[in-house]
């Protein structure tokens, strides 16, 4: 065989995509091959969580019909909230009925649906560590969901400052963030470029503003995979962009193009690290969701998933 090439290329759109560890997961909530058959007539683990997060969602639909006599435009999130609910529900033979929200807890304005999203969006996390891996990655695609939906709807303070300083326990596996790490290489490696294509202006400014928070993620799973007794993955000498970058247009379309890819390493990495450590992939999560829908990114209900989950229970 002859050696490797000096120049090592990768094509941004493949790295993003793929990992031994974080690719386990992207085809969406769902038994493995070969599982035996759950018992229909035993709750799934699951449901405990699954009830409390379709409680939640139950009142923020509450919220929607309230008010979508006098804002019919609530319509489209509308719409994706009763996603989210239809992903979220227990699969059981008697699915349960939608309770009705106690009388005065509907917001009667957007500022307050707004504030509901938010909160909602962040009650989701809560049940991160109780939750199945798969479930744990869908209730991080829905909580960044939601988060996208307060700042549609007005929020002016939707997401928190990202955890970035848990380690991994003695004898819990790198490898996973050694792909999140992977994936931020090729993101700054990006953003190198989307700076160069943007004018002068506010966009370059954001330019900026991402790639210093890519760089201090990378630093971030750094710190963390040495703590863990591992070597960080090194950054690749060159990176092969997904399509031409020649004007301002397709700069944000790159840099949309990388936020989105980062969803889907950041939705996998919450079902590949263990339960403390989902926080910061769901962290991260909501930071790139946030940042693709500001450069233009086709909306999506799932964040970080390819497909539309569906509510399959765990063996």
């Amino acid at each position: 065989m002859q050696p490797p090439s000096r120049r090592t290329i990768l094509t941004l759109g493949l790295l993003l995509t793929t990992g031994t560890t974080l690719t386990a997961c992207t085809s969406g909530p769902g038994d493995a091959p070969g599982t035996p058959a759950r018992d229909p007539r035993r709750p799934e683990p699951d449901e405990p969580v699954r009830l409390r997060a379709v409680a939640a969602t139950d009142l923020l639909l509450a919220g929607y019909d309230a008010l979508l006599p006098q804002a019919p435009q609530l319509q489209a999130l509308r719409t994706e909230v009763a996603q989210h609910r239809a992903a979220l529900q227990p699969t059981t033979t008697t699915p349960p009925t939608t309770p009705t929200p106690p009388a005065g807890t509907a917001p009667t304005t957007l500022a307050a649906l707004a504030t509901l999203e938010r909160q909602t969006a962040q009650s989701r996390l809560a049940d991160l560590g109780a939750a199945s891996p798969q479930l744990a990655r869908l209730l991080a695609s829905v909580s960044a969901a939601g988060v996208l939906h307060a700042v549609a709807l007005g929020d002016p303070a939707p997401a928190a400052a990202p955890s970035t300083t848990s380690t991994p326990a003695t004898g819990e596996p790198a490898t996973p963030f050694q792909d999140a790490l992977s994936a931020e290489h090729a993101a700054i490696y990006g953003y190198g470029v989307v700076g160069a294509r943007l004018p002068d202006d506010q966009q370059r400014t954001d330019a900026r503003t991402a790639l210093a928070a890519h760089q201090s993620r990378r630093d971030a799973w750094q710190r963390l995979i040495t703590a863990a007794g591992a070597t960080p993955t090194a950054a690749a000498p060159g990176y092969q962009l997904p399509f031409p970058v020649t004007d301002a247009p397709t700069a944000t379309r790159l840099a949309a193009h990388l936020e989105t890819r980062l969803t889907t390493v950041y939705a996998d990495l919450v079902a590949a690290v263990p339960a403390p450590q989902r926080p910061l992939a769901a962290d991260a999560l909501r930071e790139s969701a946030l940042r693709a829908h500001h450069w233009g990114a086709t909306p999506t209900p799932f964040p970080g998933f390819p497909n539309t989950p569906t509510p399959t229970p765990t063996p």
